[in-house]
């Protein structure tokens, strides 16, 4: 007997494929979002501490309750947005982990979820594998910018959720307060749930603030706000994120949570909760990763990619199109075997794989790396 795939369209990632490509060829690596040094001594002596002091058996259901009272503290202090550590903040496997159990709670078959492409490639499989149906929205480069017309247009009543992603993972961009607002305007009087995913909420430049979820209160009372300690604390190893919603929801989301994952490592949940206490650990980084935009940008100046400046998270979009018409998938790849450097397509995460020339690149390497990377960049 055969068994027949639920994602018969679905490969391997992209992460993966040039992840791989770049080790096999010993290219420069900047393709999957992960920093190339090393977590704060202090927060691993922490979660080592916490391992020693006995936080090796499972946590509570939602999550370490100091960890839960640091998240909400954060929340307030960041956005004066009260999330209750109780019954509004869970602790998950990763922000991956929240969106996929976010999806599984609320979207049932022929449900409609709207999404902004190029997306994160989790948001769709998600979709698909509860039944619901995937509604596209194409933001188009350079700017990326949201059609509020075009997503009011899309809303009916199998409208389950709107996905949103601020700053947004591919391209660099984020959403301003008059984005909010209008999501806000369009979406007022109905059921529609927001999964608003904020994992790089600490990584935006250029004296820009932030726009989440929670600042707008009618959003906030149909938002899941969702983010990474991993992103946050450069350890994605180690698969902790969160998310916050209003106490409804979350009583909803725990009902599924629990029986996918109930608790992730507790002894890092401790670690983390104690190195949250000194909120300069996440507030000084967005000076931390701008100054390492600045550099790379500085560094390539000269070269034949051109670019408008990653407004958030640590990824920079360049531009190719000066150099080559040939398709992103194909450049990247011979970017990475003959040239040494390893980065990501953006047109494998459009509608329909519309290809605008463009790559994106991280730059939460090292000074070093990142002059290596420019070096190949100019050559080019």
């Amino acid at each position: 007997m055969e068994h027949i795939s639920k994602l018969p369209d679905v490969g391997t990632t992209i992460f993966s494929i040039m992840s791989g490509l770049a080790d096999k060829h010993n290219a420069i690596n900047l393709s999957q979002g992960f920093p190339d040094f090393g977590s704060d001594q202090k927060l691993i002596d922490l979660v080592s501490k916490a391992m020693n002091s006995g936080f090796n058996q499972y946590a509570p259901m939602p999550g370490n309750l100091e960890l839960r009272e640091a998240i909400s503290k954060k929340m307030d202090a960041l956005y004066s947005s009260i999330y209750h550590p109780e019954n509004e903040i869970t602790v998950t496997a990763g922000a991956t982990q929240a969106i996929s159990t976010i999806i599984s709670t609320f979207v049932k078959p022929n449900d409609e979820v709207i999404i902004f492409k190029p997306a994160y490639d989790s948001y769709e499989p998600g979709i698909k594998l509860n039944g619901g149906k995937v509604i596209p929205i194409q933001l188009q480069a350079p700017n990326f910018s949201v059609d509020w017309n075009a997503v009011s247009q899309k809303i009916n009543y199998r409208t389950k959720m709107i996905i949103i992603n601020t700053p947004h993972n591919p391209s660099g961009t984020i959403f301003s307060k008059a984005d909010m607002v209008e999501l806000e305007r369009i979406t007022k009087n109905t059921n529609i749930i927001i999964l608003s995913d904020e994992v790089y909420e600490h990584m935006i430049y250029d004296g820009e603030k932030h726009q989440s979820a929670c600042l707008f209160p009618d959003l906030k009372s149909r938002s899941f706000v969702v983010a990474s300690f991993g992103k946050t604390f450069h350890n994605t190893g180690w698969r902790i994120g969160y998310c916050c919603a209003p106490k409804a929801l979350m009583k909803l989301f725990k009902q599924v949570h629990q029986f996918n994952m109930f608790c992730v490592h507790h002894p890092t949940q401790k670690g983390i909760a104690d190195y949250m206490q000194e909120p300069k650990h996440y507030l000084d980084l967005s000076a931390f990763y701008q100054k390492k935009r600045d550099l790379f940008l500085s560094l390539i100046k000269g070269s034949r990619f051109t670019f408008t400046p990653s407004a958030g998270t640590y990824f920079q979009v360049l531009d190719y199109s000066k150099i080559t018409q040939e398709y992103d998938v194909d450049f990247a790849e011979r970017l990475t075997i003959e040239s040494g450097l390893a980065s990501i397509p953006l047109s494998v995460f459009n509608e329909n794989n519309l290809d605008n020339n463009v790559l994106r690149f991280c730059f939460a390497k090292t000074d070093d790396t990142l002059k290596r990377s420019a070096e190949i960049l100019n050559r080019i």
